[in-house]
């Protein structure tokens, strides 16, 4: 016999908003409540317009959202045509749509929607649903879904969940959640993860696990963002650059001190241009003007500015600008990628909170999938032009021997004494 816990209960009582998530853990009952209140919402609808089932694909629709539906209410008031595209819930008709691709968001242009249901939303194209959400026009329509999390910077919570001004409510479940699971089947799993996984699959909370380049990054520990520098002045500042202009641009300030014969960084402060939400894209002299600015409050005391290689028309604007060492980055991608991990992983790269697009991109910054079924690692080139802009410096400065001009230098700036070694640490 089929049964609801209290929290379940609850949120079917309280799903009365325009759109109505429950989000959380793996097997941490989410979905059924979500089911009953759909189910609920199509038995007393009474409008005209369509009402809409979506789910990743068709086989997704038919294993979470019809066969579950059928378990509760039986075959007799859930019925499923996969040829068609359509179900009949309690008498009424469903379009079920499936949202593989961003094409799918075509299938609800035109429509007008009196209410829909979601299944693994986060899975969906970004266009896909927004495009859902205006569908729903007619007075007093709701949509209903469900999700696991993903990353915290997803759209679905960052344009969503997270903005209090929406008509929205979320439900938040946790593996302890439902109580229909053994004790002994909890247990097992909880041993099972741990780190970030664990955050994800048992606590429910939007943290990036899966393929994660800096997997090591915590943006809730002070090792790793920090309101305030771990230190009062630092030895000197570095200044990477990751060049666009289609594409965004990112200056990054980073504050150097040498200890115990180590290298430890804090990015302090980012410059960060996209032109494609600005809707309009900057030349070399105009992103040099930016770049001054940006550079005002340290420029006597940045050692370096290592620029992304290929802008080789801006390294020599800024060089006629009257910048003085400034250099092309070495980009040894993965080299790179791994001396930045290892400093961040021992709490020597630090990032202050005002920082949004960097913590952003360190967050998200994941492996290419398909590059790694052919052995290739590289990063999916997506929100990463923060990570290039300290991955430049970083690695160019301190991981390399192609700039021995940087070697025991006794003075770097006025009032502080470095010397260099090739490894980029005091001599």
């Amino acid at each position: 016999m089929f049964s609801l816990s209290n929290k379940q209960r609850t949120t079917i009582q309280r799903a009365v908003k325009r759109i109505n998530i429950w989000e959380g853990a793996v097997r941490s009952s989410k979905t059924w409540g979500s089911l009953v209140r759909w189910v609920e919402y199509v038995y007393r609808y009474k409008g005209r317009a369509d009402l809409i089932m979506a789910g990743k694909t068709d086989r997704a629709i038919l294993r979470n959202i019809i066969r579950p539906l059928q378990i509760i209410f039986g075959t007799k008031h859930i019925k499923y045509f996969s040829g068609k595209g359509e179900a009949v819930i309690m008498g009424k008709r469903i379009f079920c749509i499936g949202a593989n691709d961003e094409r799918a968001e075509q299938k609800v242009r035109g429509l007008s929607a009196g209410g829909a249901y979601g299944d693994e939303i986060t899975l969906w194209p970004e266009s896909f649903f927004r495009m859902l959400m205006t569908r729903l026009s007619e007075e007093g329509a709701m949509f209903f879904g469900t999700t696991n999390p993903d990353t915290p910077y997803h759209y679905l919570k960052k344009d969503y969940i997270d903005r209090k001004e929406l008509d929205l409510i979320s439900f938040h479940f946790e593996l302890k959640d439902n109580p229909f699971l053994s004790k002994v089947y909890v247990a097992n799993l909880e041993k099972e993860y741990r780190g970030l996984w664990r955050k994800r699959f048992i606590k429910g909370l939007w943290v990036v696990a899966e393929g994660s380049i800096y997997d090591c990054f915590d943006d809730d520990s002070p090792v790793h963002v920090r309101e305030t520098p771990p230190y009062d002045n630092p030895d000197y500042y570095i200044t990477g650059v990751d060049y666009g202009t289609s594409n965004p641009c990112a200056f990054l300030k980073i504050g150097i001190i040498h200890h115990n014969n180590q290298v430890y960084a804090c990015i302090e402060d980012e410059y960060y241009y996209s032109s494609e939400t600005e809707g309009r894209q900057k030349g070399d002299g105009q992103y040099v003007t930016d770049f001054k600015y940006f550079t005002k409050g340290y420029a006597s005391r940045n050692m370096f500015t290592v620029v992304d290689p290929s802008a080789a028309s801006f390294i020599v604007a800024l060089q006629q600008s009257g910048e003085t060492n400034v250099i092309p980055a070495d980009n040894s991608v993965i080299d790179g990628i791994r001396y930045c991990y290892n400093m961040m992983d021992e709490g020597r790269l630090m990032i202050l909170a005002r920082c949004k697009h960097t913590r952003e991109e360190v967050s998200g910054y994941t492996w290419n999938k398909r590059s790694q079924l052919l052995g290739v690692d590289e990063p999916l080139k997506v929100k990463d032009h923060c990570c290039d802009g300290f991955r430049y410096p970083l690695h160019t400065v301190f991981n390399t021997e192609r700039y021995s001009t940087m070697i025991n230098m006794e003075k770097a700036m006025a009032g502080s004494k470095v010397i260099m070694n090739k490894n980029g640490v005091v001599g």
